[in-house]
């Protein structure tokens, strides 16, 4: 039997350069323990004697040394001897972490996962008490008792978050010191040594209690994300039974103060009647008296017609020649466009330069815009999802697509979508029945309609993609045939 030192129970560098020593020599894990700061070895157990100078290193996966570092961390008494175990058998075992059913590894991701909880609960539950120190200054302590030897892999993460401050983490077994520059490690330390209260806790608990939210009161999941061995070091918690118990009565008190809103019927229908609202004569004259592209953008940019401009970016109005021939509408900015301000950059602006590309068609001689200035979306977890903008949103915006058209009087307007083709004509139509048709909208302008380019995003096997892309190329290129001056340059 040998033994190998270890300096702390978390002490992740030691265990590694035992277990390679112990590797090199060959000594299985049924002959190899471990030993923390002053625990005596085994009667009969050996230091490991240095290794063979030829020896070589250890092959392992890229992810073990992750997973060694997290298994060291678990409190089970066995931890280190495990973490060789696993070390041992991945030497003629190359695919050991990838199988899910072995025991082994069964176990391995159970700790890790353990240790991962427990410091991400540290990470939670850690309250600072700010103290006043002779040599330290302001100094802030906490008190933190962790299941898991996680003090070592979760001190960073306070370095990183509270650089500018002065702290200590004490915990029963290990603590933790940063003066602002360097981490250092202390022997653990009793309750007794706990911070008491500060100034801030009564601020701190007037905030916590003004975000209770009686209505949204889940006991049991609340407890199962911050267990009640972790109440006695976080002031917040002696609130917690209190407003559990008023909970009730002030659900009730919401209820009876909350002000009487309309009907949705009612809602909808106010919606609509300001959407049709007519645009004063004297504001449109005031528009068009511009005749400028530039006067006219300026002027989207504070459009309020309808409610899209609030949880918009920004109004993204037209880009183009104010000479263009021709005209491309689409339905409405999207995401990348909303943030950037330009029509079609994001990916159906990709699948439409290609087609544009593919048709030998100069964009820069194109004027493209859409029929609704601004991005309308339904937010889902951190994105924003595409939503489509109903009559009275593609109404209100439609003043500004017809100066659009008045000022720059293309030869050719091509409508990518129904609710462009909609926007231009007044009228509902269908792709079907319109679509790759010349329409005449007045002696000098026809209007050609084809399918918006996120269509054929949206279909689902690629077979279907690439016919329907050779069908919006082929009309395309009958936008190139009608207008020839859209032509790349030879």
């Amino acid at each position: 039997m040998f033994t190998a030192p270890l300096s702390f129970p978390a002490d992740f560098d030691g265990w590694r350069i035992a277990s390679r020593t112990a590797l090199s020599l060959g000594v299985p894990p049924e002959e190899m323990s471990f030993t923390v700061g002053e625990e005596a070895p085994g009667l009969f157990a050996e230091p490991l004697p240095l290794p063979p100078a030829s020896a070589s290193q250890p092959t392992v996966p890229k992810a073990f040394p992750e997973l060694a570092a997290k298994l060291v961390c678990h409190a089970d008494a066995d931890r280190f001897v495990f973490a060789y175990r696993l070390l041992w058998r991945l030497q003629t075992e190359k695919q050991l972490l990838e199988i899910a059913s072995d025991p082994d590894v069964i176990r391995a991701r159970e700790m890790e996962k353990a240790v991962r909880r427990d410091s991400h609960k540290m990470k939670a539950f850690v309250r600072f008490r700010e103290i006043e120190d002779p040599e330290l200054g302001r100094h802030y302590v906490a008190w933190f008792e962790p299941f898991h030897h996680i003090v070592e892999l979760t001190a960073p993460f306070f370095a990183r978050r509270f650089a500018g401050m002065v702290w200590t983490i004490l915990t029963p077994e290990r603590s933790v010191h940063w003066d602002g520059s360097d981490l250092s490690y202390l022997p653990g330390a009793t309750k007794d040594m706990r911070p008491k209260d500060d100034d801030m806790e009564a601020l701190w608990l007037t905030y916590y209690a003004s975000i209770f939210n009686p209505a949204r009161l889940k006991v049991k999941a609340m407890q199962a994300e911050m267990p009640k061995k972790y109440w006695a070091n976080m002031p917040e918690t002696a609130l917690i039974r209190p407003l559990i118990e008023g909970a009730e009565a002030a659900s009730r008190r919401m209820i009876e103060t909350a002000p009487t809103l309309p009907g949705l019927r009612h809602e909808r229908q106010m919606e609509r009647e300001r959407m049709a609202r007519p645009v004063p004569a004297e504001a449109s004259a005031e528009r068009i008296r511009h005749a400028d592209l530039d006067a006219a953008r300026d002027q989207a940019k504070h459009c309020k017609a309808c409610h899209l401009w609030e949880p918009a970016t920004q109004t993204v109005f037209g880009r183009g020649p104010a000479d263009a021939p021709v005209m491309f509408i689409g339905e409405q900015p999207g995401d990348q466009e909303d943030l950037a301000g330009e029509p079609f950059i994001g990916p159906a602006g990709k699948v439409f330069d290609q087609a544009l590309a593919a048709a030998g068609i100069d964009r820069t001689r194109a004027y493209v815009t859409n029929a609704v200035k601004h991005f309308k979306f339904v937010p889902r977890g951190k994105r924003r999802i595409h939503a489509k903008p109903n009559a009275g949103e593609v109404q209100a915006c439609r003043w500004w697509l017809d100066t659009e058209r008045e000022l720059i009087r293309p030869k050719l307007v091509v409508a990518l979508g129904a609710t462009a083709a909609a926007a231009v004509l007044g009228r509902t139509v269908t792709i079907r029945d319109t679509r790759s048709k010349l329409i005449d909208l007045d002696a000098a302008t026809k209007l050609l309609v084809t399918v918006h380019p996120s269509y054929i995003l949206r279909l689902p096997d690629a077979a279907a993609q690439a016919q329907e892309s050779a069908a919006f190329t082929a009309d395309m290129a009958l936008v190139r045939a009608t207008v020839p001056e859209l032509a790349l340059a030879a």
